[in-house]
């Protein structure tokens, strides 16, 4: 072999290493994410954009936070999300063709099978304004107050999972929501934020929000509703099989189970689950 050949073979491995180099070093083509959240995950997976977004720079998390009820609408509805995260199952199940016919009555499939999760568990908090200016101290105070018509208590809507956690904390204690509200003792709001804006300008004298609410805002909470009061505040979450970046939906919900992720969830009151 003459050296010209022996030059020309090195030259053209040379520029194969140099094109397989720039192709290595070409940035992914950008994604944005959109992640449709409960309303009570606000802060957290706001925190959690900044640390993610840093270790994928092509990704872009786009979030829509409002009541899990209202999101699980949005969907059926058209619109574009990759992945949902719900203050309870009822509102998942929903939307997930393998529950229960009872859960998802309308057959709806939107679920991608096997991404499922129980992320984090939540407490139900019954929280005050500052000063506590009634001195409410337990869940018994609250119910003594409503039958007395001495307290305004703030809760969440109907269709809002926190709404229906205090609805199920009234069935067992009794209380009769329509007698309280005709009593003029309760005021809603449609997501938990809401709810919890009205104790932190103590427009009521308490509300029942989440746990994770009240340490955002700052709130005191007097008391925490047992599972057998109100059941278990599982959150879960999901890849939804309308995803344009199933790859990239996956990762995201994987990260949101990494020590990393369970450090800003437990700071805030949330308990992972990962299941």
């Amino acid at each position: 072999m003459n050296r010209q050949w022996i030059r020309f073979l090195c030259a053209a491995c040379a520029l194969a290493l140099g094109m397989g180099a720039a192709l290595a070093e070409t940035p992914q083509e950008p994604v944005e994410l959109i992640v449709f959240a409960a309303a009570s995950m606000t802060e957290t997976l706001t925190e959690l954009k900044a640390v993610y977004e840093a270790g994928h720079p092509n990704v872009t998390i786009v979030y829509n936070f409002d009541s899990s009820g209202t999101l699980k609408t949005q969907i059926e509805n058209g619109a574009d999300c990759d992945v949902f995260i719900s203050a309870a199952p009822k509102q998942m199940n929903a939307l997930d063709i393998k529950a229960d016919p009872s859960a998802n009555t309308a057959g709806l499939d939107f679920v991608l099978q096997g991404t499922r999760i129980s992320l984090l568990e939540n407490k139900v908090a019954l929280a005050v304004p500052e000063g506590n200016p009634k001195g409410i101290k337990s869940y018994d105070d609250l119910v003594k107050g409503l039958k007395d018509g001495a307290l305004l208590l703030a809760m969440g809507n109907s269709d809002v999972p926190v709404g229906q956690y205090t609805q199920k904390i009234f069935a067992y204690y009794g209380l009769d929501e329509q007698e309280l509200a005709g009593k003029g003792v309760i005021t809603y709001g449609s997501n938990v934020k809401e709810v919890t804006t009205q104790v932190s300008e103590a427009a009521v004298d308490c509300g029942i929000i989440y746990g994770t609410d009240a340490y955002s805002a700052g709130l005191t909470v007097v008391d925490t509703a047992t599972a057998e009061m109100c059941g278990q505040v599982v959150y879960p979450a999901a890849v939804l099989n309308i995803t344009k970046h199933e790859a990239v939906a996956r990762d995201y919900l994987s990260f949101l189970t990494t020590e990393a992720a369970d450090r800003v969830f437990k700071a805030v009151g949330f308990s992972p689950m990962h299941e």
